[in-house]
Order: structure tokens, then sequence, then C-alpha cells
């Protein structure tokens, strides 16, 4: 990597605006062509410098007002097939696997889905739970939404942002 390698993540790193050209902003402040800062951030994503370049929308501003990890307690030898079918339902937007910690929680498969609302979610909850072939499951739904500030410090949206 070099400094117009850096540029270009601290740049995009976070997100690049819905347009016809979406990096010609950094291209202009780099003062280099578009097709540079794209052959640039493919070369870092082969490279494995960047995992990967996704979408990420804001869940209240798409009208999805019910957010919840849902966590479910599978059996350790069906965890990759029931974590595959999770993954592969339109519902999940994370799925992902972690320790328990046995006799306090024994919660071993994550996801997290983003609905409507309240009755929305238990209804996709439902569904996921059976056509993964899981019942035991706990729903967290989210209470407060919080915002990573460019310092790295993690705080509560304000008000406003809210409300956006």
């Amino acid at each position: 990597m070099d400094e117009i390698d850096r540029e270009i993540l601290r740049l995009t790193q976070d997100g690049i605006g819905f347009e016809k050209r979406p990096f010609l902003r950094a291209a202009r402040r780099l003062r280099i062509s578009e097709e540079e800062v794209v052959a640039r951030l493919r070369r870092l994503r082969q490279t494995g410098v960047v995992r990967r370049f996704g979408t990420r929308i804001n869940p209240r501003k798409a009208d999805l007002m019910a957010n919840a990890m849902v966590v479910w307690r599978v059996p350790p030898d069906r965890v990759a097939e029931v974590g595959a079918a999770m993954a592969e339902s339109p519902d999940v937007t994370h799925c992902y696997e972690r320790r328990t910690v046995p006799g306090r929680w024994e919660y071993n498969l994550y996801t997290v889905l983003h609905c409507r609302d309240r009755d929305d979610l238990h209804r996709r909850v439902a569904v996921l739970s059976r056509a993964a072939g899981a019942a035991d499951h706990r729903v967290l739904v989210s209470t407060e939404e919080f915002k990573r500030q460019p310092s790295g410090r993690i705080e509560p949206l304000k008000e406003q942002e809210r409300l956006q």
C-alpha cells in the first residue's frame, strides 16, 4: 500500500454516494482518474487488505424500526447446517457462531434482523426457526441506536439523527 491507497481507504471507509459515479469525488480529491481509484480498490480487495466492499443501509431511514439480534441454541454438529440456512435468508443481515459459556449462556448462533415493526420481526423469526429447524432462541430487540464517531468512540445517536 502506498499513500494514495491509504487516502482512498480513508475517503471511502464511511461510505460512497448512491450515485452514477461514486468514486469521482475521491478521484478528484486525489487528482487521479476514477479508473485508477477502482483499480486500486480492486487490487486492495484481491490482496486481502480490504475484506469486502458492501452496502450498508440505515435501517431507520428504510422504515425498519424493529431491529434485533436473535440468539439460537443449536447442537454443535448442526451449527454449520443451521447457520448456512439462516445466512441464506433475505431477512438475516448478519449470521455468526460464538462460543457458549456453559451453565451461563448456551446460545451459540447469532443472527441480526431489521424489520418494519415487532409483529413483523416475530413473524420472520418464527419462519426462520421453522425453515432452519432451530426452535430454541431468544429475541434481543434493540432499544437504542449508537453511532461510531470519527474518533472511533461509540456514542448514542442524537435525537435529530434518529429522526432523519
